[in-house]
């Protein structure tokens, strides 16, 4: 084959790719910068220059006189990756036109499919005409149109097109797929990278529901432009009916921002702007929003929401990666009120606290470094700020761990090494009625006026070995010492022997075995891992138990999950001392119809010296936690899981006398493919001295049930029993296919404590892939996506 028939058929096979292919860049343009394209530009780009080319046909002609290649029958063009085939295909030199006919199809290495049945080009592809064009994204995006060409070089034009993300219907493939986008020409720049829709229309079941005379939108080849975006809507009874009108600013290609106008009905226009820059390591973003409220009167009296008409704030985030080991960041906000970002439901700044940081962290093969510092932004409506004041502020907190790289003496030696330094400005006090006589008999301090810092090192040695037999046992070692600096005020009315040092130091060593003895039994049909556990720790009594400040082992709840922990305190601020030994056993069973079985079952025993549990301190922490006596309440856990999908739970805490019911969490769950389910009950008795001044009952349920393949109804509810209330309550119905989510959502809270945190909602949320969503206040529910 001469040299010169060889190149015809190369630039005839290129020709006609990038003829058909070049059409696929407006596949993402009539839903403009919604999604990041997969079509494909110039093949010339994409193609390296020795790529060969692959034509087979069922006859290939050469007329040398008339300067035409043709290739006919089963047409097949393999080229860079790209595929083509048609019934069809000439190339005339002397025209320098190329034309193709019969069920065109190109494939892309991307996996793009475009479909024409008519193809007539240029060979320097500034002009041509595609006919019934049709593209297929990977995606499931689809494109077509009665016809398209390209003129002047740079700009393609489709005439009657149409676009959705929505597959076709496999019964009924006649039908109108559930939205689509149509236009009666669709115009792609070239040259300022743009498309511009005339007489679009966006059709929902067939029906049109909105027109536009025309729409200019960026094209797939830019990431980002500035433009508007989808409006949102909400509603509030003290702001009204609000519609958030989003502005796009693609400032450059580190820098961006987005400025949101909320106009309320009630209270005004609130404007929120949040400015975006990217650096080399990192982000870094600043947001602004304010609003001069037009009736702040229809806010609660005496409330801060009530008290000013100028509100506003101003927060920032950042995160840089200093090196792959190490990150630097931080997460601030400052308001002009304590509950601005909270009512009007700044996103991303909306909780009951806002915690303010500001951190260093990092982390290697064994060890890891972790430095704070907080300050808890507290909202709500108190105009005297009390709830905020009572918060520390930690500055800082820092967290070593570490890890020897090779065992020592056989066994493992780690380390934790934190030093946390707080202050307030407020005591945090609770009055507590112990007796139910209602009058307040017992104060409890979450936090005391001043200053205070703490450093804590800690060092453990352990090591496994396995005796003939199977037992195994578990040598420990541990020491650790804290140094105190204290500047506190001494709390009213404690009758507690808080040190008015203004230094302390205490350590605390440990000497501990483990010894398990696990016992495996199997039958024909099941098989049963039987593990009696059984620990005993020697330790010098806690030095300065109860006289020192409480800060970070208030939380305590004594359960199996923590029955076999060497230190079960939840904070350093209290450390478990004197002699004890946990003693239990663990059952894990199998069966081949599917059942499961696991439990955990033990008791603690305070052998010797002081009983850290039974010493009070600032928030009697130990108090009525079932390990305050010698012999500690019983705790166990047990589950089942059955082949139905059906699953049963439960974590009980019995008195160690009575073996009456102490704490109870029971969970039964059911999921297969048309119901998930679960049921849980949670019951724990009255710790007056710890602050809960009586018993509670509680029953939760959530449900979800799958109506067909798209439509799903779900809700939740929360009973108080010992109330008789419902306090929470919810439902929703969702529908969701490959191309669009709708969700509507009804939510209820009652607190009969406090009147004015109950509130009722509804929300909803309408999302076309590709395109965007548009809600309506809040659409989800507590614990379901």
């Amino acid at each position: 084959m001469a040299v010169k028939d060889r190149e015809n058929i190369r630039r005839l096979g290129l020709a006609l790719l990038t003829s058909v292919a070049v059409c696929a860049v407006l596949s993402p343009a009539v839903v403009a910068r919604a999604q990041d394209s997969q079509a494909a530009g110039p093949l010339t780009a994409g193609i390296p220059d020795d790529a060969k080319l692959l034509l087979a046909a069922n006859e290939l002609i050469y007329d040398r006189d008339a300067e035409r290649v043709t290739a006919m029958g089963a047409v097949q063009i393999n080229y860079g990756g790209y595929q083509m085939v048609a019934r069809k295909v000439v190339y005339d030199q002397k025209t320098g036109r190329m034309t193709a006919t019969g069920n065109i199809e190109l494939i892309e290495p991307s996996g793009n499919r475009m479909y024409a049945e008519t193809l007539d080009v240029t060979d320097n592809f500034a002009e041509g005409f595609v006919n019934a064009l049709r593209i297929e994204t990977t995606d499931n995006t689809r494109l077509a149109a009665e016809s398209a060409e390209r003129v002047n070089g740079t700009d393609m034009i489709l005439h009657k097109g149409v676009y959705t993300a929505c597959l076709p219907c496999a019964d009924h493939p006649e039908r109108p797929p559930l939205w689509q986008v149509k236009a009666e020409r669709v115009i792609q720049n070239g040259e300022k990278h743009t498309v511009r829709l005339e007489k679009a229309r966006f059709e929902l079941f067939g029906r049109t529901i909105a027109v536009l005379p025309a729409i200019e939108v960026p094209d797939h080849t830019i990431k980002r432009k500035s433009g508007f975006l989808f409006p949102e809507m909400r509603t509030s009874q003290n702001l009204g009916f609000g519609l958030t009108v989003p502005y796009y600013f693609a400032i450059s290609n580190q820098q961006d921002a987005t400025v949101k106008a909320t106009g309320f009905t009630s209270q005004g226009v609130l404007i929120d702007a949040e400015i975006r820059q990217r650096f080399e390591k990192g982000t870094a973003s600043v947001r602004i929003a304010g609003i001069d409220q037009l009736h702040s009167k229809s806010f609660d009296a005496g409330t801060s929401d009530a008290n000013r008409d100028l509100r506003g704030m101003i927060a920032s985030e950042g995160k840089f990666e200093i090196n792959p080991r190490w990150t630097f960041g931080w997460d601030v906000m400052f308001q002009s009120d304590n509950n601005f970002a909270r009512t009007y439901s700044l996103d991303g700044l909306d909780d009951t606290t806002h915690t303010n940081q500001v951190y260093l962290t990092g982390l290697g093969k064994r060890n890891s470094f972790d430095m704070r510092g907080y300050y808890f932004d507290v909202q709500d409506a108190d105009t005297e700020n009390t709830a905020e004041k009572k918060q520390p502020t930690v500055l800082p907190s820092v967290d070593y761990a570490y890890y020897a790289p090779e065992p020592i003496a056989g066994g493992q030696l780690s380390g934790n090494l934190n030093f946390t330094a707080l202050s307030r400005f407020k005591s945090d006090e609770l009055n507590v009625d112990t007796n139910g006589d209602g009058i307040d008999d017992l104060t409890r301090y979450r936090g005391i006026d001043g200053t205070s810092s703490r450093l804590t090192g800690d060092l453990e040695w352990k090591r496994t070995l396995s005796v003939p037999g199977g037992l195994q046992l578990t040598p420990l070692f541990a020491a650790r010492g804290d140094a105190y600096g204290l500047d506190l005020a001494p709390p009213t009315g404690y009758t507690g022997d808080l040190t008015s040092d203004a230094t302390a130091t205490r350590y605390m060593l440990t000497a501990g075995l483990e010894a398990r003895y696990p016992v495996l039994i199997t039958t024909n049909n099941s098989s049963h891992i039987i593990e009696p556990i059984a620990q005993i720790y020697a330790r010098n009594d806690e030095q300065m138990a109860g006289r020192l400040p409480n800060e970070d082992a208030q939380s305590f709840v004594f359960d199996a999950t923590n029955l076999f922990e060497r230190d079960k305190f939840s904070g350093y601020d209290r450390v478990e001392g004197g002699t004890r030994a946990n003693v239990g056993v663990r059952y894990v069973g199998s069966f081949d119809n599917g059942f499961g079985l696991r439990g955990i079952f033990g008791q603690s025993y305070q052998i010797a010296g002081l009983n850290s549990f039974a010493t009070d301190d600032l928030v009697n922490v130990g108090s009525g936690s079932g390990l305050e006596t010698a012999r500690s309440d019983f705790v166990g856990m047990a589950g089942i899981d059955m082949p139905n999908g059906m699953s049963v739970a439960t974590n009980v805490r019995l008195d160690e006398q009575t073996l009456d019911l102490r704490r109870t969490d029971a969970n039964l769950s059911f999921s297969n493919e048309k119901l998930q389910t679960s049921l849980t009950y949670s019951q724990i008795a009255a710790r007056p001295e710890y602050g809960f001044t009586k018993r509670n009952d509680e029953i939760q349920s959530a449900s979800s049930i799958k109506i067909d393949e798209y439509w799903s109804l779900f809700g939740s509810v929360t009973w108080d029993i010992d109330d008789s209330i419902i306090n929470r309550k919810g439902i929703g119905i969702s529908y969701a296919d490959e191309c669009t989510i709708f969700s509507l959502v009804y939510s209820d809270k009652y607190d009969p404590a406090e009147e004015s945190a109950s509130d009722w909602s509804i929300g909803a949320r309408l999302t076309f892939r590709t395109l965007g969503d548009v809600k309506v206040g809040n659409a989800q529910l507590a614990g379901f996506n």
